[in-house]
């Protein structure tokens, strides 16, 4: 059989060329012809589809804190003591003595509320040797009726007979330090010399709900917003490394990430919570026939034994804040999803336009929001083991060791290191040799990305972190 030239004039012989653009029944390719592909551009939208909307994740310190500038390495600040005298792991060694912690307050002369179950006893305290306290007890029982471990005393008052002298016990005010350090979080964006010559316009929305074009900086633009996140999300997440005795445990820095020094973490939102608040786990606020309610309460109960802020916010994921809803929706029938907004003056309208809703049970106010950063596939809604945090509104007073005062904070605030040459809160600067900036001879921009910072969770009994276990 003999051979032929594919593409030769006998082949295309059926096309006859003319002299306009037209289509007409002997001038036109097909796909059977030709590849369709090799002869026109494919159709290319210019328009970048919205498949995900906003992605960004920060905010929920943007609203609840404030950050300021520091000049050290270690923040550290002491917060008040308890100002009442009371034990929850006291022994009972006999009808008349109690054995105390070590470093215990009690002093001769005081008198003491002694309970264990529904079983209640005044007692006198008449003498204190280390650990040992004897007692007498008021009433018609003489001694003390309950044994055993986990007894629980407090300090109520003191009596003393006429004429005492050297009377009352000298106690220091009780304060507890806390501190933590900031770490240094950095990235970049890095386009070679070629790819920025070839330019190219997508129109995308961004985050913030603008509309335009952008050129190949479109990725920085992402990468940007994506590290502005992350700096919340390091202030939510951060953990320090430590050993089991407490002590700092030094993790060897990435090869070229550190020239061989150690990093040590920091104390985020949710270790700060899991270390000294209030975590609360398995709540059902949906559960039928009042059990729901009956979880909310309880976690009032405790916020009464805490700092009993009046105001707070709850941020919750999708599912915690539905079963909210339904909870206050089977108590009361006023207002979407039965939402009282008495806290914004009945206003319906200034509660939803602030992001909030908002109710009211016993002494304290709620402000209900929902939290992305716990509803996104990509970061805690992955795990989903975190369905909300309880943050205090308001500021506390502390002592401040740079100042060497009392000063008022919000409960929750970032510090970020700044000086006189250098602000560490979010840097941001060029190196290559494209762009129009000629720092090094690699053909290629580099836009880098820096911060150094932490978060100070002041306060944090006032706090209830919502976990699931199952």
């Amino acid at each position: 059989m003999a051979g032929s030239f594919t593409g030769s004039p006998t082949a295309l012989a059926h096309l006859t060329p003319r002299p306009i653009k037209g289509l007409f029944g002997d001038n036109y390719l097909s796909v059977a012809d030709l590849d369709f592909t090799q002869q026109f551009l494919p159709e290319v939208y210019e328009k970048e589809v919205e498949r995900y909307g906003n992605r960004t994740i920060a905010g929920f310190l943007r609203m609840v804190g404030a950050e300021m500038p520091m000049a050290s390495d270690v923040i550290t600040w002491s917060e008040q003591g308890r100002l009442h005298i009371a034990y929850d792991d006291v022994e009972v060694a006999s009808t008349t003595t109690l054995t105390f912690p070590a470093g215990h307050l009690i002093g001769k002369g005081m008198t003491l509320v002694v309970s264990k179950g529904f079983i209640t006893q005044k007692a006198y305290v008449q003498d204190v040797v280390g650990q040992t306290v004897t007692v007498d007890t008021y009433g018609e029982v003489a001694g003390l009726t309950m044994t055993g471990a986990d007894v629980k005393v407090f300090v109520y008052g003191s009596e003393y007979a006429k004429g005492t002298e050297n009377a009352g016990n000298s106690i220091d005010a009780s304060f507890t330090t806390f501190n933590n350090k900031p770490i240094i979080l950095r990235d970049k964006y890095n386009v070679n010399g070629s790819d920025v010559a070839q330019i190219g316009w997508v129109e995308v929305t961004t985050e913030a709900g603008t509309s335009g074009y952008l050129w190949y900086l479109k990725s920085e633009h992402e990468a940007r917003i994506r590290f502005e996140d992350q700096l919340e999300m390091a202030m939510v997440e951060a953990e320090k490394s430590l050993n089991i005795d407490g002590t700092v445990r030094n993790i060897t820095a990435a090869a070229g990430f550190g020239g061989g020094t150690n990093v040590t973490g920091s104390e985020g939102l949710f270790a700060a919570l899991e270390d000294r608040g209030l975590v609360y786990t398995d709540a059902d606020f949906n559960a039928a026939g009042g059990a729901g309610l009956a979880d909310f309460d309880t976690i009032l109960a405790e916020l009464d034994k805490q700092g009993s802020i009046e105001e707070n916010m709850l941020f919750l994921d999708r599912g915690t804040s539905l079963a909210i809803d339904n909870m206050l929706a089977a108590q009361n029938s006023y207002g979407a999803g039965g939402t009282s907004y008495g806290v914004f003056d009945n206003s319906e309208d200034m509660a939803l336009n602030l992001g909030f809703s908002g109710f009211r049970r016993g002494s304290y106010d709620f402000y209900k929001t929902d939290w992305k950063y716990l509803n996104d596939s990509t970061t805690r809604g992955l795990v989903a083991d975190v369905e909300g945090v309880l943050v205090p509104a308001g500021t506390s007073t502390v002592y401040d060791q740079q100042l060497g005062k009392n000063i008022s904070r919000p409960f929750l605030h970032i510090r970020y290191r700044a000086s006189e040459a250098d602000d560490r809160r979010m840097k941001s600067w060029v190196t290559g040799s494209v762009g129009g900036n000629y720092t090094s001879d690699a053909d290629e921009m580099n836009v880098h990305f820096l911060s150094e910072r932490a978060l100070c969770v002041q306060a944090a009994n006032n706090f209830v972190l919502l976990k699931a276990t199952s």
